[in-house]
């Protein structure tokens, strides 16, 4: 019996079930990536003490992860365009392998300041495929619950493995998780060859640049929108302790955190269920529902049961967000679907640093009350944005792959 996955085409897949085991695959790579990302956060003392370096110097293991992604995510998708699709996904795959293992053994601060750089180049190409994969194993019509599935790993990373991640390295050591992680990745390589379906890579006269797929009608509307909407949301998200703190809840910070991931899978469970039909809605709602966050936790405060109500609102909104902005940017490119994902990816992380920029700059000048008129302002540009965007971008109505 052979673990290799055939071809499907069009033909085959317009009856077909969903291909669960191989669009969590694909969840797995993104849960593999955020987690990469973000153990050192959790770790931060250990590494501290184990390399004999400040905890702002362990800090930079997240920055130049992050670097590498937003560097290197446009022109890797657009370089490997023409390859088979599962070898990229591989390539990424096995790059996380040999990246955190190297990130485990190195006893060298430069070096792994360079591993983790180059994890964040394994995952910037992840990212600008796993899309594109995801919805060329479905037809049409299941493109937006595909994606959901294929989504799903970067919610339950942020919520039930970072957590996970910190409480091992508490237990076994911070060098031993990383190798756990890493040998995790084995485990996904075999899964990936036996349940991920192989595609043809754009023949040349298909491979649109960065600057067509740029111009393209929609593709700058989502582009615009994810920017202002996580940088939004991560002004928050980054700056969260502080902003309980004020409110007198520092101590259920890991309570408050574990009630937005919960939020945030069901609000994938949402979109899934509704976002061929209701995409646009969905957009506006949740931006919606996000204003509505920030102004609550900015008047009410004091109160912990509308605190816990708006961060559970904060998840329900917020979790299908790259589902839904994925889904509408990749029906907008068409055929240079794979492109504007690396944009994404791009523009993602560069509202992850604004994010926790900006949030500083407020909370240093300003304090924690001024973060709710600037919350409420970007995401009323969000919305100013997507309600704009009947025509491209965000079309009312059962949505038509590109």
């Amino acid at each position: 019996m052979s673990c290799s996955a055939s071809v499907p085409t069009m033909a085959d897949t317009l009856e077909q079930p969903l291909p669960v085991s191989g669009l969590l695959a694909l969840a797995m790579t993104g849960f593999i990536a955020i987690l990469s990302e973000t153990l050192p956060a959790g770790l931060l003392g250990q590494i501290s003490a184990g390399m004999h370096i400040s905890e702002a110097m362990s800090g930079q293991l997240v920055t130049v992860y992050a670097l590498g992604s937003l560097l290197t995510a446009i022109p890797l998708v657009t370089l490997t365009q023409g390859w088979r699709r599962r070898p990229v996904l591989l390539l990424a795959i096995v790059g996380f392998l040999l990246f955190n293992t190297l990130t485990a053994v190195s006893q060298s601060y430069p070096l792994t300041l360079l591993a983790r750089f180059l994890t964040g180049v394994a995952a910037g190409l992840a990212w600008g495929v796993i899309a594109g994969h995801a919805r060329r194993m479905v037809s049409p019509t299941q493109q937006g619950r595909a994606m959901a599935v294929a989504m799903i790993g970067a919610p339950v990373a942020l919520s039930l493995g970072v957590p996970a991640g910190t409480w091992l390295g508490e237990l076994i050591g911070w060098r031993a998780t990383f190798a756990l992680v890493s040998a995790s990745t084995v485990g996904l390589i075999v899964w990936v060859l036996c349940k991920v379906p192989d595609f043809e890579g754009h023949k040349p006269g298909q491979r649109p640049g960065v600057a067509q797929v740029l111009r393209t009608p929609g593709v700058l509307t989502v582009l615009l929108v994810i920017l202002t909407w996580v940088l939004a949301h991560n002004v928050l998200y980054t700056y969260i302790v502080p902003f309980l703190a004020a409110a007198d809840m520092a101590a259920s910070t890991g309570l408050v955190l574990l009630t937005f991931g919960i939020a945030a899978l069901a609000g994938i469970a949402l979109v899934g269920m509704w976002i061929e039909r209701h995409l646009r809605s969905m957009v506006v709602l949740s931006l919606i529902g996000f204003a509505a966050v920030a102004l609550v936790l900015g008047c009410s405060r004091q109160s912990p049961m509308l605190v816990f109500f708006s961060v559970a609102l904060w998840g329900l909104t917020y979790g299908g967000a790259p589902t839904l902005l994925q889904t509408a940017s990749a029906d907008a490119a068409g055929e240079g679907a794979d492109v504007a994902q690396s944009m994404i990816v791009t523009v993602w992380n560069l509202a992850i640093a604004a994010g926790g920029v900006l949030g500083g700059v407020l909370l240093t000048q300003w304090g924690v009350g001024s973060f709710t008129w600037v919350l409420l302002a970007l995401i009323g540009a969000a919305l100013l944005i997507a309600g704009r965007a009947r025509r491209h971008g965000f079309k009312p109505g059962v949505r038509v792959a590109g």
